[in-house]
């Protein structure tokens, strides 16, 4: 069996076990589309500045939040140490994780989107902006994510990465953008994955200019996350 085989039916095993999971469907599916719906309810007609923000906390849910503490406890079960055992390297592993992740926030975004069309979502959207902001965006943070996972205990990573997600999304550039901060607090939080990944996707879905050198700011987070992952994590 080729690497790619193998990297392709772990990916699909690894989705299946995701949408078996109802926390996993709550937190990717049920929670954006009612906070979706509970913005459009508080904040009348302005639906093309809530769905990019909803996107954006559905993909760190699912990049970040979610592997992070998903890794954690098959690390603390003994599945990673039996994976180890498999022809599966570490590479494949995370790889296989990696697409599985990926597939599972499309789904997300997919049933973001219909819900956000029905609603009277008309979007101008950068195809090519969009994918680059989520493809970097989503690497970074599952990075991360794989980075705490392998540094941790489960139950440490369980606070800690939910802890994370919610002072992101309030006070990381997500639902309050790092320009409307003090600019002092402004600039820090600008620097931040969750600010740079907000402001992208928000210019791709509203026909803005798109901050390119943002990108740059993503691929760091993704790389300095990806290598110190790769000294830290274990298989147990």
């Amino acid at each position: 069996m080729s690497g790619v085989t193998r990297v392709r039916a772990h990916a699909g095993w690894e989705l299946r076990l995701l949408l078996r999971n109802g926390e996993q469907i709550l937190l990717m599916f049920v929670i954006p589309v009612a906070l979706l719906i509970a913005l459009r309810i508080m904040r009348g007609g302005e639906i093309d500045v809530q769905v990019p923000t909803v996107l954006t906390v559905s993909l760190i849910a699912t990049c970040f939040t979610s592997l992070a503490i998903g890794t954690s406890f098959e690390r603390r079960a003994g599945a990673l140490k039996f994976l180890a055992t498999t022809p599966l390297s570490r590479l494949e592993l995370l790889l296989g994780k990696a697409l599985a992740t990926g597939a599972l926030a499309a789904l997300s975004f997919a049933a973001l989107a219909i819900v956000a069309v029905v609603m009277g979502w008309r979007p101008d959207v950068d195809w090519l902006g969009l994918g680059a902001f989520v493809f970097l965006g989503g690497g970074a943070f599952a990075a991360l994510a794989v980075l705490l996972a392998g540094a941790l205990r489960a139950e440490a990573v369980l606070a800690l990465a939910n802890g994370i997600f919610v002072l992101l999304i309030v006070f990381g550039g997500v639902v309050f953008a790092a320009a409307d901060m003090p600019p002092a607090i402004g600039t820090a939080v600008g620097l931040l994955p969750s600010a740079v990944l907000a402001d992208g996707v928000n210019a791709a879905l509203t026909g803005g200019a798109l901050p390119v050198g943002a990108l740059l700011v993503l691929l760091a987070w993704g790389t300095a996350g990806a290598l110190l992952g790769r000294r830290t994590f274990t298989w147990d």
